[in-house]
């Protein structure tokens, strides 16, 4: 069982699925609010040359995925990091992850930011253990966005730690 990387634009029909999971998925932990904060920017900020989406592919079926557009000259935003409901607990996170920070330090970017929500605890623990740093203290209980940075090697395809 092999997943396919797939390269993608935020309208594309593999997409479509996911992007309807996800916003379920921020309403039932936020609330209607959510829908609101996820329409806020526009999907062609996902879009080359400063931003890309991808969606893993098993069997033709997307079953995780996520993105990145510019945040500023040197740094990617991550977003819409995704797994499928049917496919949680087997990594795939963390692959979208790895591709993601590969291919925003292959665009140059040399810093990737992201926020998370207080109501996402298995996203922070996602992150720490992916080696971000949380910009917020972690022994305080958390009210609002969760921010993390990771710097990367320019265009080395190689993620470092700073």
């Amino acid at each position: 069982m092999t997943d396919a990387v797939h390269w993608t634009r935020p309208d594309a029909p593999e997409v479509a699925g996911m992007m309807a999971e996800l916003l379920d998925e921020y309403v039932s932990r936020y609330g209607p609010a959510a829908r609101e904060r996820m329409e806020r920017f526009p999907d062609a900020t996902l879009t080359p040359p400063h931003g890309r989406l991808m969606v893993l592919l098993r069997d033709g079926v997307a079953v995780a995925g996520g993105a990145f557009r510019r945040h500023d000259g040197e740094t990617a935003e991550l977003k819409r990091i995704w797994t499928h409901s049917a496919y949680r607990r087997q990594g795939l996170a963390r692959q979208v992850l790895l591709v993601l920070e590969e291919e925003a330090s292959r665009l140059g970017y040399r810093r990737l930011y992201l926020t998370t929500g207080p109501r996402q605890p298995e996203a922070r623990g996602l992150y720490l253990a992916a080696g971000y740093t949380p910009l917020f203290d972690v022994t305080a209980t958390p009210a609002g966005p969760l921010p993390f940075e990771k710097r990367v090697a320019r265009g080395a395809g190689t993620v470092v730690h700073a």
